[in-house]
């Protein structure tokens, strides 16, 4: 800021050639206005200028919060010591004196710009760490498995010792062991060394439901590549229970109003239609009533499935709660009702001979994953006719439900990533994208909930996929 043309024209002469941007004001007024405008990385402030003088525009410039932290070189003639302190008392941060000399005034320039944007930088970082010391998502850096640093969140989420993490660099795989399922586990064997494509990896850990607590779900996103060379990886963990719980339920609620609503609604809308497309002559009175009793019939069973959704949808949760079980007694009819609804002719079942085993999930939970699952194989098959073979075996105190078809065989890659919310399977097989990927993610999800896991293998010697259902069982009552 040079009030005399010749000065500003120098000056623009030597900082020319290192790209710097450069505005000039004329007088000490236009000067603080210019400074508020631009917000530079520097100011030069020639000592004499008409209106206030370059002392008193730099006494304005630091009493203004947000122009304050500008550095300012007082451009100055005088070269006596009391001009000196009386700029260092103004707020100037360095002095240079006319004539310049062009290397130390470019010197100097470069200098405290350098100067100014890194303490720019350490602000910034300052921030940074408020907000991650803040945040309600917890964040990890990782060096393999271990952990170098975990904000405040990530210690509540994982119940770290703060003190650990800087000392002892605890594993993230053992701690999330002590209270998590680690899910799904098929990827979370491969830790630390896992890496599907480019993108960021979701992951989930599950603390399953108890007689005392809901499940908890934690979501893990490892951001960017991750290879094993990798140093100061990082990790964000965030509390998805509430999302999860919702978006499971909305699945669940659909896969129920299909199912409840549709078979009534057709036996009504089929036998009006006969009614409606005969002549008075063409039916005899029987095959009218008859037309009208099955109608009826559809009636009330469609005013009581409605009844069970509506009671459905105030549900709070699909998954186990106090009292609530699943017998395999009642599996059978479940099974002949859901292959029914979705018109499939080729659904055996094998189960034990040992009655009474109950199971550690509610009885509309199994109704939803036994539906996902039979649709599923219907999609995929070629010709959507799949024969179906659903068996168990009691293994300790945990069942195993296995669901085999004879559809297609998946890649390594599918199997592995089948139970990832929003992986749509169907669109590498018949090039369509149905739906948002969320029903095989959802079974995963209530099963991980109550305790359970799933598996998907490929059949030996055949076509087709066999899902392995596991789980925990309940004491007779």
């Amino acid at each position: 800021m040079d009030d005399a043309p010749a000065g500003r024209e120098t000056l623009q002469a030597l900082l020319f050639s290192d790209a710097y941007d450069l505005y000039f004001a004329g007088d000490g007024l236009q000067a603080l206005e210019m400074a508020a405008t631009v917000r530079p990385d520097l100011i030069l402030l020639d000592v004499m200028m008409p209106g206030i003088d370059g002392f008193e525009a730099c006494r304005r410039l630091r009493a203004i919060p947000e122009l304050a932290h500008i550095p300012i070189i007082m451009v100055t003639a005088l070269d006596d010591r009391m001009s000196r302190l009386q700029g260092i008392e103004s707020g100037a941060d360095d002095f240079i004196s006319k004539p310049f000399d062009s290397a130390e005034l470019r010197a100097r320039v470069r200098t405290i710009t350098r100067l100014n944007r890194y303490r720019r930088l350490v602000e910034e970082r300052e921030r940074f760490e408020w907000v991650v010391e803040n945040a309600e998502d917890g964040y990890l850096l990782l060096n393999g498995d271990a952990i170098t640093y975990a904000n405040p969140q990530a210690q509540t989420l994982l119940g770290l010792d703060g003190n650990d993490c800087r000392t002892t660099h605890p594993s993230l795989l053992e701690i999330a062991q002590r209270t998590f399922r680690c899910e799904p586990k098929g990827i979370w064997d491969l830790w630390p060394d896992v890496q599907i494509d480019n993108q960021d990896i979701r992951l989930f850990l599950i603390a399953p439901e108890t007689t005392t607590s809901p499940a908890n779900w934690l979501e893990v996103t490892v951001y960017g590549r991750f290879s094993n060379a990798q140093v100061g990886r990082l990790i964000r963990l965030r509390d998805v229970t509430i999302a999860k719980t919702s978006l499971r339920d909305m699945w669940s609620f659909h896969t129920m109003v299909m199912h409840k609503l549709n078979t009534p609604m057709h036996m009504m809308l089929g036998s009006m239609e006969l009614l409606t497309l005969s002549s008075g002559d063409a039916l005899s009175t029987r095959e009218i009533f008859d037309l009208v009793e099955m109608a009826a019939s559809g009636a009330q069973r469609l005013a009581s499935a409605i009844n069970d959704v509506l009671q459905y949808a105030t549900a709070f949760s699909v998954t186990m709660r106090v009292g609530e079980r699943f017998c395999l007694d009642d599996l059978p009819v479940l099974t002949t009702e859901t292959a029914r609804h979705l018109q499939m002719a080729h659904v055996t079942l094998d189960l034990p001979s040992q009655p009474g085993i109950c199971l550690a999930i509610s009885p509309r939970a199994m109704e939803s994953i036994l539906f996902e699952l039979l649709e599923n194989a219907k999609k995929f098959h070629p010709n959507h006719e799949p024969s179906i073979q659903i068996g168990g075996v009691l293994d300790g105190d945990r069942f195993v439900l296995t669901i085999q078809d004879n559809g297609i065989h998946l890649s390594p890659d599918q199997l592995n990533r089948v139970w990832l919310p929003y992986y749509q399977g169907e669109r590498y097989f018949t090039g369509e994208v149905q739906g948002m990927g969320l029903g095989l993610p959802l079974v995963a999800s209530i099963l991980w909930e109550c305790g359970g896991d799933c598996y998907i293998t490929n059949r030996e010697g055949a076509p087709g996929v066999i899902v392995h259902l596991s789980f925990p069982t309940l004491p007779l009552l």
